[in-house]
């Protein structure tokens, strides 16, 4: 099995570089390997595979960190890291998720003036958000569609019931804090008497103490699990925007409701259309005789092909729009952005002797050009 690259050098870009940097580097690379492009071709599809593994986690500022401090080995279930997989979850972390379980709803509590007093341990608290990554295609997110996915949640212990006690025992009240989760020390100072509040080191702040933990859960109250949620991507969504789960994320302590979800959608690029907004673009190649003569051709559309009228004269570089045959606008209700096209004219670089005498002759019958003034198909000179 060849060894993996380092996601910077897949796309190309420094360990420093922006979001947007690294966002055009995965679309040019994804773009030079599209499958469509290259059928059958295995080289192209392992680079196309491996750049969007890479813009996963790079797109995504938590992942990204994650994976400068750890490599590969933060979303190795085996590692240890609780990053990717959780075999190696390490249930002392809750308490830095909840909170409750450690100092952070201390912190802003007590400034100079303020109370002393910290957050109560056991009042009901907000669990926290969670994220997953959704790619999908470029149609898809034109139209909608609806999609499974994957999602680490942390949630209650079945097994305890969040008490984090084994069955049939309960938590005993902190003696030395008496379930405030908070010590109070007084010193004596040149001053006077100085008094400050601190975390209880008996109970570690959580206000009780836990004699006979719970084996499933090793006394946190808590496990981390993967359900399998469907999703509904809205028509009209972007690169880069989140789709919303209120409630659904991490379990709350103490009662509290539960945090939210956000799935980050990443957009596979086309192979021929580009868009920006609710516009498509896209590049379409005509023959010299079609510009000159006019024609009727064949253009592809979300919707498929539709005629396009060529008119006769068209230079290299004309644009024309097919009205509401662009990307829906998000939450638009049906109404739908333009598709422009771009013309390129192709000139013919193999003829033969009879092709070449035609067009001699046909050269001839226009006379002689002033090239001074820049006209012809070729547009006037700037």
């Amino acid at each position: 099995m060849a060894e993996k690259r380092d996601y910077y050098e897949v796309l190309g870009v420094s360990k420093s570089a922006t979001p947007e940097e690294i966002k055009k580097a995965y679309r040019k690379i994804t773009k030079e390997n599209h499958p469509d492009l290259h059928p059958g071709d295995k080289a192209c599809e392992e680079r196309f595979k491996e750049a969007n593994e890479a813009y996963e986690v790079l797109s995504d500022e938590e992942k990204r960190k994650k994976y400068d401090q750890y490599g590969f080995a933060a979303f190795d279930p085996n590692a240890g890291f609780g990053a990717g997989g959780f075999g190696g979850f390490d249930f002392g972390d809750l308490g830095d998720i909840f909170g409750g379980f450690s100092d952070i709803f201390g912190s802003g509590f007590g400034g100079f003036g303020g109370s002393s007093r910290r957050a109560n341990p056991n009042a009901p608290r907000k669990g926290s958000d969670t994220r997953a990554t959704l790619n999908i295609s470029f149609e898809e997110a034109a139209f909608g569609c609806e999609k499974e996915v994957t999602v680490p949640i942390i949630e209650l212990c079945p097994d305890c019931s969040g008490s984090g006690c084994a069955e049939g025992t309960t938590p005993e009240v902190c003696p030395d804090c008496h379930g405030s989760g908070q010590k109070v020390t007084q010193q004596r100072t040149p001053f006077g008497m100085a008094q400050s509040v601190g975390q209880c080191s008996r109970c570690g702040g959580k206000g009780n103490i836990i004699h006979q933990p719970c084996k499933s859960c090793r006394g946190a109250g808590y496990i981390r699990k993967q359900h399998k949620i469907n999703v509904k991507v809205p028509a009209g969504i972007d690169d880069g925007q989140a789709i919303p789960l209120r409630g659904k994320g991490n379990a709350g302590a103490n009662g509290g409701p539960a945090g939210d979800i956000y799935i980050s959608i990443i957009v596979r690029p086309h192979a021929v259309f580009e868009r920006e907004g609710t516009s498509i673009y896209l590049a379409q190649d005509i023959s010299y005789a079609e510009a000159v003569l006019g024609a009727e051709i064949e253009v592809p559309t979300l919707d498929g092909k539709v005629k396009l009228t060529i008119p006769e004269g068209t230079e290299p570089g004309a644009v024309f729009r097919l009205k509401n045959k662009g990307v829906p606008y998000l939450n638009g209700k049906g109404a739908r952005g333009d598709q422009f096209i771009t013309i390129n004219i192709t000139v013919p670089k193999r003829l033969n002797s009879n092709q070449k005498e035609l067009l001699r002759k046909f050269a001839a019958s226009m006379g002689p050009t002033d090239t001074l003034k820049g006209s012809g198909i070729f547009g006037k000179k700037k």
